[in-house]
């Protein structure tokens, strides 16, 4: 009985934050006083600023909505957040505490086996596979709820999930239905899951 070995990191997560505020926020003056800010409102309505500790870029919008992206672990969004409001309370604005979201997570991994796409497109449930158009296979699975891409080589990337956990979970589903169709080249005879390595 051999192992099956799961590889994968996350690459990007994307957080939303919420500031309850009662006046707009002035994003040129945000754009004056942070140098690592990008503001255009003729070709974007949002302020861009890239943070360096940790590293993440936000969009920053009048309202008090934010957009957070580029963080690689879930644990860093708090403190993402902290740093820049503590940023713009030394601007001058007053903030309440920030709402923090979670939206969605991205992660890429591989399965260490060659898979069949054109077998996969018929066995797995809301699969999509067109070759000419996309060299990978478009997974959505239900349960946990997550989208895949498949390549060939076993090379993956899932997106659609909100928590680390749950990115593990439909890691594990995905190779056992690879495993229970007989969908790889290679297919392992164990359906036991002992060694889950994080990139």
């Amino acid at each position: 009985m051999s192992k099956v070995k799961l590889d994968y990191e996350i690459n990007n997560v994307v957080s939303t934050v919420k500031l309850e505020i009662s006046e707009k926020l002035d994003l040129i003056k945000i754009a004056r006083k942070a140098p690592e800010s990008e503001y255009n409102p003729e070709k974007f309505p949002g302020l861009i600023l890239r943070l360096e500790d940790p590293k993440a870029s936000f969009l920053i919008f009048t309202t008090g909505s934010m957009v957070i992206t580029g963080l690689k672990n879930v644990l860093q969004v708090e403190k993402a957040v902290k740093n820049v409001l503590k940023m713009l309370k030394k601007f001058g604005f007053k903030l309440p505490e920030p709402k923090i979201k979670i939206e969605n997570l991205v992660a890429s991994g591989d399965l260490h086996t060659s898979i069949d796409l054109n077998k996969a497109v018929i066995f797995l449930d809301s699969a999509m596979y067109e070759p000419e158009v996309f060299p990978g296979l478009i997974y959505h699975m239900k349960d946990p709820k997550a989208v895949f891409l498949i390549f060939s080589t076993g090379k993956i990337v899932c997106t659609g999930v909100r928590d680390e956990e749950n990115v593990k979970e439909a890691i594990l589903k995905l190779n056992q239905e690879i495993s229970e169709h007989k969908l790889s080249f290679e297919t392992p005879v164990d359906e036991e899951y002992e060694e889950i390595y994080f990139l």
